[in-house]
């Protein structure tokens, strides 16, 4: 069983800490245990009464009102929200809470029934992605082990994979991208969604994947002489060096047009050689591709 502190509460709820301790004191919804020097934590089933009365909280319930409902009060109460973004982020809650206690079949059908609603494209963008960052903070303060990670991911995975090849747009565009991961990033779900994005729009893309050599990524360039490059950085291994891969990844590439975002590069201050673009969000991504 997992259990979480009052700082992980906050940063998956987005409620306060200072908040939550006053739920604690004047409401029955929240009963924390305590470790045998004072310190709260907070278990699975607390973590879903968290996430569920602070969706119910923003969008007008007050907590006097929630404190009185059972579990499946609450969330037959979330089903009835009307606004999207209420369902959205109830979706965000239910696959957070799959994924902490590993049940995989629901899950996938929680994600199968959403995409099945409002497409792959939306599921990814207003789904997927605040997952990932939720997950991303559960795996930095080390409350998911990576089988819980990588259960989730490839299931994500397998629907965008599957979701490219449903596509029937031929190629309409004479231009080409060449997707790639350097050595040591594994992350693809932002790559699969950028080819998915391409080829929906009719540009070839030349997928290289994940944990690729720049070698390798040089030799495509010559063969195949894509005019963009893009790749997604989130968790590149310990001995990767941001500086380094710009002034290397220009000298075997310098002139081709390289489009990077993801975590690591976000809100980076130094030059960057002349041929290398930084993204700071998907949005920014998203709207690059559009101008292509």
């Amino acid at each position: 069983m997992n259990t979480f502190s009052i700082k992980d509460l906050e940063q998956l709820s987005g409620i306060k800490a200072h908040t939550i301790r006053i739920w604690e004191q004047r409401f029955s919804f929240l009963k924390p245990n305590r470790t045998g020097t004072n310190i709260r934590y907070y278990t699975n089933e607390e973590l879903k009464n968290v996430l569920n009365v602070s969706l119910l909280n923003r969008y007008g319930y007050k907590i006097s009102h929630i404190d009185k409902m059972s579990t499946k009060e609450m969330e037959e109460k979330i089903l009835t929200l009307s606004q999207t973004e209420a369902q959205q982020e109830r979706i965000v809650n239910e696959l957070i809470n799959q994924m902490i206690v590993l049940n995989t079949d629901e899950f996938e059908a929680t994600l199968n029934k959403f995409i099945a609603s409002k497409g792959i494209e939306k599921t990814i963008t207003t789904v997927v992605f605040s997952l990932l960052e939720k997950i991303g903070l559960l795996w930095q303060t080390n409350h998911i082990i990576p089988a819980q990670e990588h259960l989730v991911t490839n299931i994500i995975r397998q629907k965008l994979i599957l979701g490219i090849e449903n596509l029937t747009n031929s190629v309409k565009d004479s231009k080409s991208v060449l997707l790639f991961l350097p050595e040591g990033e594994y992350h693809e779900i932002c790559l699969l969604f950028v080819h998915y994005l391409l080829k929906r729009k009719g540009i070839k893309v030349i997928y290289l994947g994940a944990n690729s050599p720049l070698k390798d990524v040089s030799f495509l360039v010559n063969l195949k002489k894509p005019l963009y490059l893009y790749t997604h950085l989130t968790a590149v291994g310990n001995k990767f060096h941001l500086e380094k891969f710009f002034t290397k990844l220009h000298s075997i590439i310098p002139d081709n047009k390289i489009i990077i975002s993801g975590q690591l590069v976000n809100g980076y201050k130094k030059a960057v050689p002349r041929n290398i673009e930084l993204k700071n969000s998907l949005n920014d991504v998203l709207d690059y591709i559009q101008t292509m």
